[in-house]
């Protein structure tokens, strides 16, 4: 049974820095893609951030780039995101989530298997 567990979230201040972690447990990911999405009140759920967990390839949405870095620890089984300089409107839920290979990496239909989610809110 996969399981993914989130972590770290909270409210900051913009310009302020969080870390999420993304524990994951029950299979080997060595062919896994694991990504971070987001969802703000009203809002579709949207592509954050992805990497292959064999190759360490890592892919951003346009509105991160620069200043979130999606990285994994192999030993603990863990997923991060390092999210610097926020902003008001990266308030949102975010979600870790899995799936098997790397095509189409920024849909979230794509993905099988989702955390619970950690509130991320930012103030002005």
């Amino acid at each position: 049974q996969v399981q993914l567990v989130e972590s770290g979230g909270g409210l900051v201040q913009a310009g302020g820095s969080l870390r999420l972690s993304c524990a994951a447990s029950g299979r080997t990911f060595s062919r896994y893609t694991m990504a971070w999405f987001r969802q703000a009140p009203g809002k579709e759920r949207e592509f954050v951030a992805a990497l292959s967990w064999s190759g360490g390839i890592t892919y951003y949405a346009d509105s991160v780039k620069g200043r979130f870095t999606i990285s994994k620890d192999n030993a603990k089984n863990t997923v991060y995101l390092q999210m610097n300089n926020l902003k008001p409107e990266d308030t949102a839920v975010y979600y870790c989530a899995a799936k098997r290979g790397i095509i189409n990496y920024d849909g979230p239909r794509e993905y099988d298997y989702w955390g619970q989610g950690t509130q991320v809110t930012v103030s002005s």
